[in-house]
């Protein structure tokens, strides 16, 4: 489990990244290097990072259902996810 500063820390990143996505685009069409250095650091989408929305877990990410791969697995196997279910063969 990742600490709540964590988390936190991610979401500030998000909000930051689309308040200023528009600013960046323009900066980066005009090729203004000077004027993108200036913008803050975290407004960056590359800085932000994929965490499970529920653990907060940054490795072993899936992106379509938004959890990581222990959270995942937990839930399918509680049936807690729609349509799926642990293979068997």
């Amino acid at each position: 489990m990742a600490k709540e500063s964590m988390k936190a820390r991610e979401v500030k990143r998000k909000k930051l990244a689309d308040l200023y996505a528009d600013r960046r685009k323009a900066l980066k069409a005009a090729g203004d290097t000077v004027g993108l250095q200036k913008l803050p650091r975290n407004s960056s989408p590359t800085r932000q990072r994929n965490r499970c929305k529920l653990t907060g877990r940054p490795r072993g990410y899936i992106r379509q259902f938004g959890l990581s791969r222990n959270t995942f697995r937990e839930m399918v196997l509680d049936g807690l996810i729609p349509g799926l279910t642990k293979s068997s063969w």
